[in-house]
């Protein structure tokens, strides 16, 4: 099993440092981050205003130093909101995500190293969700399973653990024969403690830099089920619901909508800017 490389890790920050988009990145993403652990910590509490307060005379007022995002058809501040609803889209994120690396990496590392007749029926599997595009698949089971926070992530993650699994084979098939893992099997040890002890662990950088990735991405594909009515509801605040919401009003009062929407948009990019820098950094060609 390869041993970490401090050097190499040191190296590949300062590469990255030297990016500015690399640095934007990862900028908003601990933004996003420290927000999500901050309301989960202290609670509601650190917004600005309670973002459940209903008060009609403060309704449909534009962005202002009182309220910078402006305020809801209900008088509640966006910003509160949109600050209370960042630790659910970070879970929503974290499981869709998480969930598919753990799926993902144990059938691709056994199908890519076994090979044969088992890589054959996982794979197969595999291909059969991947057949459907993606967000269709995540609307079509996140509508059977009803609204709802839990079946949200059920339904994304019914969709994404296929890219994870074809990943992981890959690497898994070149990594079987490498010495290492050519050593293990003539010390004796069984396929199982060969793939849990030496092919996942080395296995497993490419698909953490995929997933960075892909954090933006699950957070844009749960913001549309919460758009659709699928997610988080009311009164609970959720960025997609937030959007879904504001729109009636949008020709009049555009924040309602469009400040959520910005905060999507930002969070993503912010996610595939730093995933980008990380793929990058990663090549050899890129780091010559």
């Amino acid at each position: 099993m390869a041993s970490f490389n401090r050097n190499e890790f040191l190296l590949n920050l300062k590469i990255l440092a030297k990016d500015p988009l690399a640095v934007l990145g990862a900028a908003i993403a601990l933004i996003f981050i420290g927000t999500a652990f901050a309301v989960l910590i202290v609670g509601p509490g650190i917004a600005p205003y309670n973002y459940t307060t209903i008060n009609l005379n403060l309704a449909f007022l534009p962005p202002s130093i009182q309220h910078p995002m402006g305020t809801d058809n209900l008088g509640r501040d966006i910003l509160s909101r949109v600050i209370v609803a960042a630790p659910i889209d970070g879970e929503i994120a974290l499981f869709i995500v998480g969930g598919s690396i753990l799926i993902g990496t144990i059938m691709g590392s056994v199908a890519g190293y076994l090979g044969g007749r088992t890589d054959e029926v996982l794979m197969r599997i595999t291909d059969l969700f991947m057949a459907f595009p993606s967000l269709v698949l995540a609307v079509a089971v996140a509508v059977a399973l009803g609204p709802g926070i839990d079946h949200v992530i059920e339904a994304n993650l019914t969709a994404w653990w296929p890219v994870y699994t074809r990943l992981a084979r890959a690497g898994a098939a070149t990594l079987k024969e490498s010495q290492f893992v050519e050593s293990a099997r003539v010390s004796g040890l069984s396929q199982l403690s060969i793939i849990r002890r030496h092919i996942i662990p080395n296995n497993i950088s490419p698909i953490l830099v995929y997933a960075t990735l892909d954090v933006g991405n699950a957070i844009l594909y749960s913001s549309v089920l919460s758009y659709l009515g699928l997610g988080a509801q009311p009164p609970q605040a959720e960025w997609g619901r937030m959007v879904f919401d504001g729109q009636v009003y949008l020709s009049q009062f555009w924040w309602i909508s469009i400040m959520p929407g910005l905060v999507i948009f930002f969070v993503a990019l912010g996610f595939n800017l730093l995933g980008d820098a990380m793929r990058d950094t990663l090549d050899p060609r890129y780091r010559k």
